[in-house]
Parts: structure tokens; C-alpha cells; sequence
């Protein structure tokens, strides 16, 4: 089994980097997503004892003062960082401008989701896995979807 300094790569492309005994995450290490974003811990045989994951954006979350985005302050972190926009121009995701989604599908903030056929794909519409019954619930009822159609006026001559 694996031990002492290393690297793993998981299945989905996460990759830990990071102290292993025993075959397991042991001591310090990071969990770093093929996206962005790391999860660094402090592993007791596995399971994470302490530890903080910071956003692609360099969001950090806190889970004892976690205000980011709750029902009082629903500011993206951008807006946070460089502030509102002004009047009459919306952000619609902390991406700005935000990814075009295909017609028909979701974007369930690690790619598209097509509900007929219940697969999300990344942004570069690479296979990622198939939804359940409780991720394709979630993401009907959560995620920003393509419009159907306009909501814009059409400009006049």
C-alpha cells in the first residue's frame, strides 16, 4: 500500500497531494479539482480532521461565518471583490459574462445538464457522469436554465 509523500489521481481527475500511510490520506494534504478549487486537511487515516476549501475565484469557505451568498447578502463573490454593476445590468452567475448554455439543458456549476437525457457534460461538453434521481430533482429546481425563448425586445428600426 501506499505510504509516505505522494500523489493519486482519483477517476474524475481530482488529484491528492499529500502524506499517505496505509493506503490512506494521512497528515497533511490537498484534494485539488481538475477545475480549480483545493480542499488542504489535516487526515487522520482518511478522514479529514480540520481543514478549508478555497474556491477557483480564491474564495474561502468558513463554515463558522460562512456569509457568502445566504439569504441576506446573495452578492457573487466578484461583487464582493469589485463591487455592483450599474442599474439596469445583471450578473447572472459570478462569471461574468456568464457561459451560453445550450438550449434545453442546466448549468449545474461544473457543466450542462441535458434532463432528456439526464448527463452532464463540462463546459467543453466532455462526458461527466449521469444524474440520479436527486441530483436531476436539484438541479430542475436550483440551477440556471437556457431559455426557451427571448425575453428581449426586438430593437425597432
Amino acid at each position: 500500500r501506499m505510504e509516505g509523500f505522494g500523489y493519486y489521481t482519483l477517476p474524475m481527475g481530482t488529484e491528492y497531494r499529500g502524506s499517505l500511510w496505509d493506503g490512506m490520506f494521512h497528515g497533511q494534504g490537498e484534494l485539488r479539482r481538475p477545475k480549480g478549487g483545493a480542499y488542504r486537511a489535516l487526515w487522520d487515516r482518511g478522514v479529514p480532521t480540520q481543514g478549508k476549501y478555497t474556491f477557483t475565484d480564491g474564495l474561502e469557505y468558513e463554515e463558522e461565518k460562512w456569509l457568502y451568498c445566504d439569504g441576506y447578502d446573495r452578492r457573487f463573490y466578484t461583487e464582493i471583490c469589485s463591487g455592483f454593476k450599474p442599474p439596469g445590468i445583471a450578473q447572472l452567475t459570478n462569471l461574468d459574462p456568464p457561459k451560453i448554455i445550450p438550449k434545453g439543458c442546466y448549468d449545474c456549476g461544473d457543466g450542462f445538464y441535458n434532463p432528456k437525457t439526464r448527463i452532464v457534460v463540462d463546459y467543453k461538453r466532455k462526458f461527466l457522469r449521469n444524474a440520479d434521481d436527486d441530483e436531476h430533482e436539484w438541479i430542475l429546481r436550483t440551477c440556471r436554465k437556457a431559455w426557451d425563448i427571448t425575453a428581449e425586445h426586438e430593437a425597432k428600426p
